[in-house]
């Protein structure tokens, strides 16, 4: 929420706290020893030697475990092979975005790294202190940058720790600043803070062109429970081109904000992605999936210029015998294409069916970037809005580390309407628009060719044997899509 006064904008929301915040059987037909040693070897390489598909060598930093993930969507093989095993840990992992830069934070400005514009990048964040990125900046683009800190899955938390991320000009001036915590259930997971300069002619700061500098430092490092461990961290840069001409400089008076009814009807399954690189697309209706204890799901719906967006989440009934009240079991938030915070819900849980709703938002406008409030202006562009559901691992204390039923009923009301007039391209392209390729995404449940390099390399590959190699190929590229089961941490259901 913005502080009285704040005209340069300055933004800080430590917004959680307010919330109520994780056999095949042998038979006949079997194939011959060399034949199944052919397909071993060759699940070998499809796994382990898939080009672009291999796990980074370098450790986690944070120890959490790593998953690279191309940005369409799907996980690197190792990193699916690894959960589809079972192996400890599979289910704390979070999708990195593939092909993501490695760079150093610097301790001074001095030595800080150069972040362009559509990159995404991969750093540490240290257990204390600030580290310093650079931007080098035109004097008509708006530049958003957003961090998002992922911490160890199984380590503990403060209830204001989190991420704090700012811009600020070559003296030191604020442009912006903004910090995501984790909330009362002090359950650590992946949060997102996101920082803008923004060219106004309601600002005064930061709207020469030149260099700017990125701040990112833990929220509360000394707070109770704060983990004591280094952090892995994700930033993303994006800039929006000025308008061609000038539109009103205020926010829409009126909007619709009477809280819509929440879809019904059968809810289709469809299994969340473990990063913002792997969200899995919805469009409106009502999706199920399930969630375990300690784990975060990540969604996207393409929202228009001129539409609506409205979410309700559920947790089902629980299997178990156990007793006992969660105040702060599920955590859902949602973030605009640049990953900055719009709103948020907390349920809690006692082992009964419970729902919470995310509050009205207006329609997508580029206007409302002119409000005071934090909300209204979060809504301030067209593309993909992520939902983001974490359940907390002290959900397990009472009703065991089994999955929990999630329904999410997702409705987006509103024509689309045509986008404003830029006078050049946003960076990365289309961030800022909702494409063909969006919607067919959102309508399939993932994007459009997803899986299916290993599917043709399977059928063609080979001939006798091939119906087996179809199915390996199958599970591989299911693996790939993230799917979870009931029964494991790291498989689920399509």
């Amino acid at each position: 929420m913005r502080r009285p006064g704040d005209d340069e904008g300055w933004r800080v929301r430590g917004r959680r706290c307010m919330a109520w915040g994780r056999h095949a059987r042998a038979g006949r037909g079997r194939a011959p020893a060399a034949l199944r040693a052919g397909v071993v070897t060759l699940a070998s390489v499809m796994l382990l030697g898939a080009p672009g598909a291999s796990a980074r060598p370098e450790a986690a930093a944070a120890g959490a475990p790593e998953v690279v993930s191309r940005a369409s969507g799907n996980a690197g093989a190792p990193e699916a092979f690894r959960a589809a095993s079972g192996a400890p840990g599979a289910s704390e992992g979070y999708a990195f975005t593939e092909g993501a830069q490695r760079i150093d934070g610097a301790g001074s400005t001095a030595d800080a790294v150069r972040l362009e514009a559509g990159r995404t990048y991969r750093s540490t964040l240290p257990a204390s202190g600030r580290i310093h990125y650079r931007l080098e900046l035109d004097a008509g683009s708006d530049v958003h940058v957003s961090a998002t800190a992922v911490p160890p899955g199984r380590g503990s938390a403060a209830v204001i720790d989190g991420v704090k991320v700012s811009v600020q000009d070559a003296d030191g001036r604020s442009c912006d600043v903004d910090t995501a915590t984790f909330g009362a259930a002090a359950s650590p997971h992946p949060v997102a803070a996101s920082a803008v300069r923004e060219i106004s002619p309601r600002k005064s700061l930061c709207q020469d062109a030149g260099t700017y500098y990125v701040t990112v430092e833990r929220a509360d490092p000394d707070g109770k429970g704060a983990s004591p461990d280094a952090w892995q961290l994700e930033l993303t840069i994006a800039s929006e081109p000025r308008l061609e001409r000038t539109e009103v400089t205020t926010a829409p008076e009126e909007w619709n904000s009477a809280s819509p009814q929440p879809v019904t009807g059968e809810a289709q399954r469809r299994a969340g992605g473990v990063g913002f690189a792997e969200a899995t697309p919805l469009d409106e209706g009502v999706w199920r999936d399930d969630i375990r204890p300690g784990r975060t799901l990540f969604y996207k719906v393409p929202v228009d210029w001129g539409q609506q967006f409205h979410a309700t989440a559920e947790l089902g009934s629980s299997s178990s015998d156990g007793t006992g009240f969660v105040p702060a079991a599920l955590d859902l938030d949602l973030y605009n294409p640049v990953r900055g915070h719009v709103a948020d819900v907390g349920i809690g849980y006692d082992g009964r069916q419970k729902s919470g709703s995310l509050p009205p938002l207006p329609h997508v406008a580029y206007a409302n970037r002119h409000a005071t409030g934090a909300q209204v202006g979060a809504m301030r562009f067209a593309g993909s809005y992520y939902l983001v559901a974490h359940l907390t691992a002290e959900v397990a204390d009472d009703f065991g580390d089994g999955p929990v039923p999630l329904k999410l009923r997702v409705r987006v009301s509103g024509a689309a309407q045509d986008g404003p007039e830029y006078a050049g391209e946003s960076v990365p392209a289309d961030i800022f628009a909702v494409t063909a390729q969006d919607r067919e995404a959102a309508t399939r449940g993932r994007s459009t060719g997803d899986g299916t390099a290993m599917t043709a390399l399977a059928v063609g590959g080979i001939g006798t044997g091939s119906a087996l190699l179809v199915g390996l190929a199958v599970w591989t590229a299911a693996a790939r899509r993230r799917t979870v089961s009931q029964d494991d941490p790291g498989i689920r259901p399509a």
